[in-house]
């Protein structure tokens, strides 16, 4: 079971990407009820997939209302707010750091204490950091997803996921680590945002007026 503090932090990453739900519909046109549907898709599809791999039942939302009345409170907050006032720049990018930072650091937690593999754990933290991110954006007609356009982002979640799992074998406290590893996650996520940076592309690894090799 996670501590008080962590189910805190679980719950300001739900939030986060509930708005972003939001602003990714509001961005697509979509009405308030396409904005609660991607607000709950954003917000519980990582962690559902998470827990279906893992096999644990019941699902974790289906018995946390608190979680459920958040992202109602957070998707309709966020829908009044753009009713009356701009859409701050590059606010979707800010909010789904925000929650790929906290969701991905509660991934590897959750798997940790099922028990998971080292390797299992890092690939179920970054599932369920960037899983709500792709069905949200495929539901907003965006081709290929957040996810396959920017390359510092599930390498954001991964070096998350690294970063907890060292701190948790360190023995590491759960609150810092989670901490820690989020802010690595947040960091890495933003830095390439406003630095624009960027994996090379397959092309830019070629030599200048090379070919690829043909067989």
């Amino acid at each position: 079971m996670m501590c008080a503090m962590l189910h805190v932090l679980y719950l300001v990453g739900v939030a986060a990407f509930a708005a972003s739900g939001v602003l990714a519909a509001y961005r697509a046109n979509m009405d308030p009820f396409g904005g609660l549907v991607l607000a709950f898709a954003a917000s519980i599809s990582g962690g559902t997939l998470r827990d279906l791999i893992l096999d644990r039942r019941p699902l974790y939302w289906t018995h946390d209302w608190v979680l459920l009345t958040v992202i109602i409170c957070v998707g309709v907050g966020t829908m009044i707010y753009l009713r009356f006032w701009q859409l701050p720049h590059k606010s979707l990018l800010v909010v789904d750091a925000i929650g790929l930072s906290v969701v991905t650091v509660i991934g590897a937690r959750a798997a940790i204490d099922a028990g998971a593999t080292p390797l299992a754990v890092i690939i179920l933290a970054v599932l369920t950091g960037v899983a709500g991110e792709v069905i949200r954006d495929v539901l907003c007609g965006e081709f290929p997803p957040l996810l396959l356009r920017e390359d510092v982002y599930a390498i954001a979640a991964l070096a998350g996921a690294c970063c907890y799992l060292l701190l948790y074998n360190l023995g590491t406290g759960a609150t810092p680590a989670a901490g820690i590893s989020a802010g690595v996650v947040f960091g890495l996520r933003m830095g390439a945002v406003y630095l624009g940076l960027h994996l090379p592309r397959p092309q830019q690894l070629r030599p200048r007026g090379g070919r690829p090799d043909a067989d």
